[in-house]
């Protein structure tokens, strides 16, 4: 289900230009009507549900209903976002909350290496073993099955 705005919640970040869900939406979906000044997702159809302007929303304006797997049936979902982590709020249809934290990340920003840290593969295209293996294994080598 793509993402909404609550309007009566919503004051457009104070924003002249930006607010703050336009600017983290990976597919630029959201944008500030200069009327209103109210955010609203301009193509329902195309949200990714990533969930970004949700989570980064300072007045929880922005929800996405949650699907089956994720939540039950009549629930709702809402995050509470902090400087390193963010609270999952769950409210079950009988009025049962339950909560969940999570970091928000676990390396500094801008200091994700993309190999993960592990030595380069090389190469060898044909290799029957992953890119971190053996040592994330905790082997000296990869078993395989002689032919």
């Amino acid at each position: 289900m793509p993402s909404y705005v609550i309007n009566d919640k919503c004051d457009g970040c104070k924003a002249l230009d930006k607010t703050a869900c336009q600017h983290i939406c990976p597919n630029d979906l959201m944008v500030l009507n200069k009327e209103t000044m109210k955010a609203y997702n301009r193509e329902p159809e195309m949200c990714w549900e990533c969930y970004n302007c949700v989570k980064i929303c300072p007045q929880q304006a922005v929800e996405v209903r949650g699907y089956a797997d994720f939540v039950p049936l009549g629930a709702t979902v809402s995050p509470l976002r902090s400087t390193d982590s963010i609270m999952w709020t769950v409210k079950f249809r009988n009025g049962l909350l339950k909560r969940f934290k999570f970091p928000i990340r676990t390396t500094a920003e801008g200091t994700a290496v993309p190999d993960g840290g592990w030595p380069t593969a090389g190469d060898d295209l044909k290799s029957p073993v992953l890119f971190t293996e053996p040592a994330s294994l905790g082997l000296p080598e990869v078993l395989t099955l002689k032919k």
